[in-house]
């Protein structure tokens, strides 16, 4: 018989949520190994790099400024007025882009490594959208420079 999950009321199964640390560490790495082998602005994250590209820029206009795209403040994503701003967009990827909701490690700051002062736990589409942007402007390059 089924029932009508309410995620609100869900307990956390400390099973679960390891398995999904797992993942996004797994993912961090796999990332990091590919700026190391790569400059940034020659990767493709996603066959859809160009309207996620496109479409952040027309969300929020800030990142048409390299400067902005350096670094990301948490409380500003996930306050009610960030949130108001980057639900429809994460939506409109629902169908597009795969698991675009799954936790993902974004750092903090282009110049950061991955480490556990320096990432935050962001659904992967705004993974997607601050990644393809520090990549278009170059900001990424220092890492496998850096190699």
């Amino acid at each position: 018989m089924s029932t009508k999950f309410d995620a609100e009321k869900a307990e956390n199964a400390a099973e679960i949520e390891m398995q999904f640390a797992v993942k996004a560490v797994e993912h961090a790495q796999i990332y990091w190994n590919l700026l190391q082998l790569r400059k940034g602005s020659e990767l493709r994250l996603t066959k859809l790099d160009d309207e996620i590209f496109e479409d952040l820029l027309k969300t929020i206009p800030e990142f048409k400024n390299p400067e902005y795209a350096k670094s990301v403040n948490e409380n500003e994503m996930k306050s009610a007025k960030g949130k108001a701003v980057w639900r429809p967009f994460m939506m409109r990827y629902e169908k597009k882009i795969d698991d675009y909701n799954f936790g993902t490690l974004l750092r903090i700051k282009n110049t950061d490594e991955y480490e556990q002062d320096t990432t935050i736990f962001v659904p992967r589409i705004q993974f997607l959208a601050v990644e393809i942007a520090r990549n278009r402007y170059g900001l990424n390059d220092w890492v496998f420079e850096q190699k």
